[in-house]
This record gives structure tokens, C-alpha cells and sequence, in this order.
């Protein structure tokens, strides 16, 4: 049975650390570090058995090189994976990298994000990759293969703009599974967008109408707008919320499973807070319950709170109010901000709130729905993801 007290998978840039409840919720103890010296990008645990972990591991900014790490212990032991994502060699001899528009050829330099499969596919998780590659693993993340429909796909060149001159790389995250269907998913990705498909990634349809570019040619193209997050809304899967480089949107297709147009709600937020960010958090149960985590989006980007000032912001109308939340926290000089695998909900209806982790090494917990902010761990490494897990023992 799983403890009904959350554990905490933090991943930082040294490391990956688990913080546990020490007799009660009041209390934390960090446990780790596991893989010391090694950048974790996504730390996760399985919620079908409660007892396996996955952790990205290495990158090609370090000797380890980009790998996979796996406990099927709630991480009293690891190993690594015997079969880490790897892109297919490119299908004429002598080519180079991107020769037919394909992945094919190119080398995985980070595995940046975690994603379990369906519930009706215990076994089953997914990864993505910078470059921006997807992987799909049948054996609880031992190893993995690439997903064709999107690696193969003779457009993801144009998709993804051969993207290399991302900052830390060209990132694909926010892999999505819907609860009701294990073939339909979503992904985005840096300057690439967001996109779907409903047989299980053999095709995918751009999904990017509205959503604004202020870096390109076109303000409003087919592709290649930079999303930051997306969240299909655990309490109603026809809702999905979008932190985005140019803007906070929602598409909601609750009464339209047609409608693919997003809305820019984050034009509601303060003026001078604006509506950057990296991260998006749901309610449990309320589908117009959201929280985001602005960041200082002047023109030189400091990737700070703006005003040094941190603070969530909870709107519970869909975006078109919010309010301000940052009881607890620094009320000045904070220069920190929370990166976009960091900010997760965490509670039930009763104590829903959220839980994030600083790019200055702490890690807090948003209680009584964001009323009020306690820190429960300092002095980590700058912290690159923090995931919500209910293991057993």
C-alpha cells in the first residue's frame, strides 16, 4: 500500500535528492544524493506499482554522458538503464545529421523529460530528449526505442527549426497521456510548439492556433512557438492550460472537442508581473483552478521573480482573474525562479496546493491552497524538477 504522505523526487543540477515525510507532513528529511555530480533533469516514479523510479541522468555537458537511471526499490539501490533512448544512424551511408529531414543521425545530449504511460499500460513510459527526439520504453524504462512517427517524421526538421542554439539545448517536454485513451498524446517542445495525435505518435497535427510569436517572422505561425509547459487538467481532461515564452493560454474543448484555438489568458495578469513563466500547476478537482509562477520577462530575461519579489498566482476562473499568493515567502531580494519541471500541484481537495523547487536550491510547499508558503529544504543544488510521488513502505 502506498504512503498516503507525498515523497518529494527532487532532480538538480548535482544530483538527485528525494525528500520524505519525517512522521508527519509538518516535517522533511533529504535523502540522497543519488548519482552526485550528475545533472538530473526529470526524477519520477511509477504511480502504477509505487515502486519503481526513473531519473535522467549525465548529459553531454559532463564526462557520464546522457543515461537513465532505474530503482525498483523506491531507491534503496539504482542501476542503469541497459538500453537508454538513442537516435536511429542516419539511412544512407556517409550521410550527415538532419541529410533527410529526419532525426536520423543525431546524438542525444540530454534526456530532459519523464513521462509514465497509461494507466492500462503497466510498463509503459516515454521520454524526450535535446535535441528534441521522443522514446517510448515496454519494460518499466529498462530500454527504449524511438518513437518513428515523430523521429522519422520527414517534417520534424521544419518542426523544430534543426534547433541547436537553445539555451542548455532544444528541449521536448510536456508529454502528455490522456487518462480516457492511451493512443492520444500531446508533446511540445522549444521553438518548435505544441502538438498531438490520436494513434499513439504514428501522426501528429500541429496545435498551435493563436498562440503568439514575438521572435520570428510571423506572429501567428502553423509552428514553432515556444511553449515553456502544458498540463491536461487532471479534473477534467478536456481542459489544458498552456505557460508559454509569449504568454499564459488555455484551450478549452469541454463543450467543443473540435476546438483547437487557444486563448491568451494571461493578458489578466498584472502589467507589471506579466505573463512569463515556466510553470504550470492544476487543482485535483477544479478545472478552472490553476497556479503559474511569473518570472521577470523584461528585455534582458534576468530569469528572476520579477521585482525579486516571488509569488505564485491562482486563478480559479480559467484565467480570467487571479490573485496573489506569497505568504511565507521572501517579501524582497529573492533572485530566483522556478524552472518548468519544478512547480507541482500536490494535496487533495482538502489541501490542494503546490510544491516547487528555486533555481537557489530550496524547495517550498504552498499550504492551505497557496495561502501560505513553508520551506521544507535549503541549500540543494539549483533544483531542475520536482515531482509529486506516493510510494509504498
Amino acid at each position: 500500500m502506498s504512503n498516503s504522505l507525498p515523497t518529494y523526487l527532487i532532480g538538480t543540477k548535482k544530483g538527485g535528492f528525494a525528500l520524505r515525510p519525517d512522521g508527519d507532513a509538518s516535517t522533511y528529511r533529504v535523502e540522497g544524493p543519488f548519482k552526485l555530480g550528475s545533472p538530473v533533469h526529470d526524477f519520477r516514479a511509477d504511480p502504477r506499482d509505487g515502486r519503481t523510479l526513473l531519473m535522467t541522468a549525465g548529459g553531454s555537458a559532463t564526462h557520464l554522458g546522457p543515461t537513465i537511471m532505474r530503482s525498483v526499490d523506491g531507491g534503496a539501490t539504482w542501476t542503469e538503464t541497459s538500453g537508454p533512448p538513442k537516435f536511429d544512424p542516419v539511412a544512407n551511408e556517409g550521410d550527415e545529421p538532419w541529410a533527410d529531414g529526419t532525426t536520423r543521425g543525431l546524438a542525444v545530449k540530454s534526456n530532459f523529460w519523464l513521462q509514465p504511460g497509461h494507466a492500462s499500460e503497466p510498463g509503459a513510459w516515454y521520454c524526450g530528449t535535446v535535441p528534441q527526439g521522443l522514446f517510448r520504453s515496454e519494460d518499466h524504462g529498462d530500454t527504449w526505442t524511438g518513437v518513428n512517427g515523430f523521429n522519422h517524421n520527414p517534417q520534424v526538421g521544419e518542426w523544430t527549426f534543426k534547433a541547436t542554439e537553445v539555451p542548455d539545448g532544444p528541449f521536448m517536454h510536456s508529454i502528455l497521456v490522456d487518462p480516457r485513451d492511451a493512443d492520444h498524446l500531446f508533446l511540445s517542445m522549444s521553438v518548435g510548439g505544441t502538438f498531438e495525435s490520436t494513434d499513439k505518435g504514428a501522426t501528429w497535427t500541429p496545435r498551435n492556433e493563436n498562440v503568439f510569436v514575438a521572435f520570428g517572422p510571423e506572429s501567428y505561425p502553423e509552428f514553432g512557438q515556444d511553449p515553456h509547459q502544458m498540463i491536461q487538467h487532471p479534473a477534467d481532461p478536456d481542459v489544458y492550460y498552456q505557460q508559454n515564452h509569449c504568454g499564459f493560454y488555455v484551450l478549452d474543448r469541454r463543450d467543443r472537442p473540435e476546438n483547437n484555438r487557444w486563448e491568451r489568458v494571461g493578458d489578466n495578469l498584472p502589467e507589471e508581473i506579466g505573463d512569463i513563466g515556466f510553470g504550470v500547476a492544476p487543482h485535483p478537482t477544479q478545472a478552472d483552478t490553476v497556479w503559474n509562477f511569473p518570472m521577470d520577462g523584461t528585455d534582458v530575461w534576468p530569469r528572476t521573480s520579477p521585482g525579486a519579489k516571488p509569488a505564485c498566482y491562482r486563478t480559479d476562473d480559467a484565467g480570467r482573474t487571479w490573485r496573489r499568493q506569497d505568504n511565507g515567502l521572501p517579501a524582497e531580494h529573492a533572485y530566483w525562479t522556478v524552472r518548468r519541471q519544478c512547480f507541482s500541484p500536490c494535496g487533495d481537495e482538502r489541501e490542494a496546493g503546490v510544491v516547487f523547487g528555486t533555481t537557489n536550491g530550496q524547495v517550498w510547499r504552498g499550504l492551505d491552497g497557496g495561502e501560505r508558503f513553508v520551506k521544507l529544504a535549503d541549500h540543494l543544488p539549483l533544483i531542475q524538477s520536482v515531482r509529486v510521488a506516493h510510494l509504498d513502505g
